[in-house]
């Protein structure tokens, strides 16, 4: 079977036109450009590689740290009856343990300070720390059985955003600028945002790699938005700079690049020559994004309190809202400070305080203006927390270390089916017992969803074909709708 092998130097084939015409997005020349073939009928093209995309465009909420599954969505009542219980060695099987807890003397049962209760018609289990998410219960597809082999939070996080542990790899966001493009040429295909937490917290650091191009062309990068009306550094033109000077000077520095260009045909000049061009029109388009004073304030009222404030994931997602509304392909919200390994009953309030309004305001505006329908929501972190506490447990307090065998997110919008709970874990939260979901079927899931196999999409590097889910990956069609 033919896949779409793509070259990284020999091919300076923009992805819009390999993905940007007809029904389900493919330019039949480019193609058969890609493929060193001659032209076949777009049917036949059709057929072979490609599948009806549902999603034009992804949100991937992104918590970074790892969510406590056991204090928001994986319900296990019966755990307060085990309180300060020893974890039995017939569920823990040896599964290894972080440096942080395998000196402890004891792994105590620690149960959730926090209730629960059933949300919606689907009557999905949701804990009391996201009242406003209870709203979508039904239009959410959650997934209680992810798992991952990552311990720690960098091999994990970038596990979870290129596919591998190692880093070097592109991500997800730039896979998808890669074989899709932009449907806005004012803007860039990947965007990122980060948000600051509100309360104290241990947030890990974020590397510009998670969002990277790796060997992919330096263009299908994340651009990082900043908090404030001029998000992108040194785009706005300095004192004594007009625009139809700024235009002259990248006329001239585009002469240039497409003289070295021509010597050496090096695909990074090429970059370099695209990112000037989209610089400048960014120039115009940016800071009427950044300005929300076109909002009325219902809106600012349906994010929460925080959302006039530059920084917070209040704001960021009413900034997603405006990016898909204008054709960014992949829009990525981080929010550190997930990661509780002491004080977590009160850490994990502050940060729900944080996410759970806006997250569930983003959602409702989408559908509300028609967006939802063909915009994918992702939630969640790298992976979970262990049911036994991280040093002392109190009947009031406890932490948690973490945990790769088994954690929750959820997805929302295009092609997924709404009000549904896929997997299962054991009384414990510690393994998964029914449907395990890996990191690679929710990525080749995303990718089928956006009208892609991730078998076939790939890029020659180094002699070898890469792609996001490495050899791995199986579409979970259970939250297909």
């Amino acid at each position: 079977m033919q896949l779409i092998n793509m070259s990284d130097s020999s091919q300076e084939i923009a992805r819009r036109q390999f993905l940007g015409r007809g029904a389900t997005g493919i330019g039949v020349a480019a193609l058969a450009s890609l493929l060193g073939q001659d032209a076949r009928s777009e049917s036949e093209v059709i057929q072979q590689l490609h599948i009806p995309a549902k999603a034009k465009r992804v949100i991937w909420l992104t918590q970074a740290g790892a969510p406590s599954q056991l204090e928001l969505f994986d319900y296990k009542p019966q755990l307060k009856e085990r309180f300060n219980q020893d974890l039995p060695d017939s569920v823990r099987n040896g599964q290894r343990l972080t440096g942080m807890t395998s000196g402890q003397e004891r792994l105590p049962v620690a149960p959730s300070v926090y209730d629960f209760q059933q949300c919606g018609e689907s009557g999905m289990w949701l804990s009391e720390l996201l009242p406003h998410t209870a709203r979508i219960a039904d239009r959410m597809c959650l997934i209680r059985s992810l798992h991952t082999e990552a311990i720690n939070h960098d091999p994990a996080m970038t596990l979870l955003q290129t596919g591998h542990q190692i880093a070097g790899r592109p991500s997800l966001g730039a896979w998808l600028s890669y074989g899709l493009g932009s449907e806005n040429d004012n803007l860039p295909a990947y965007v990122v945002m980060i948000s600051r937490p509100s309360g104290p917290t241990n947030a890990q650091p974020l590397h510009e790699r998670m969002w990277g191009a790796g060997f992919l062309p330096a263009r299908h990068q994340g651009v990082r938005f900043s908090p404030g009306k001029d998000p992108v550094l040194f785009l706005s033109n300095p004192p004594g700079i007009t625009p139809a000077r700024r235009r002259a000077m990248i006329d001239d520095i585009v002469a240039l690049n497409k003289m070295k260009l021509a010597d050496y045909q090096d695909p990074t000049t090429q970059a370099r020559i695209d990112q000037y061009e989209l610089a400048f029109r960014m120039q115009s388009t940016v800071p009427e994004l950044a300005d929300t004073s076109d909002e009325p304030q219902s809106v600012f009222d349906h994010y929460g309190p925080e959302s006039q404030k530059p920084g917070t994931f209040a704001a960021n997602c009413l900034m997603a809202r405006r990016l898909a509304e204008r054709g960014v392909r992949f829009i990525q919200l981080y929010h550190r400070g997930w990661d509780q390994h002491g004080n977590l009953p009160s850490g994990i309030k502050s940060q729900c305080y944080d996410v759970d309004q806006p997250t569930a305001a983003l959602v409702e505006e989408l559908d509300m203006r028609g967006l939802l329908e063909d915009t994918l929501i992702v939630w969640g972190g790298e992976f979970g927390r262990t049911v036994f506490s991280q040093g002392t447990l109190t009947a009031e307090n406890y932490g948690r270390d973490h945990h790769p065998r088994c954690f929750s997110m959820w997805m929302a919008g295009a092609g997924v089916k709404p009000g549904v709970t896929i997997g299962e874990t054991d009384d414990y939260s510690y393994s998964v017992i029914r449907d395990p979901v890996h990191i690679h079927d929710l990525n080749a899931t995303v990718l089928h969803l956006l009208g892609m196999d991730h078998t076939r999409l790939t890029f020659r590097h180094q002699g070898r074909d890469y792609r996001l889910t490495d050899v791995h990956g199986t579409v979970v069609k259970d939250a297909l709708a």
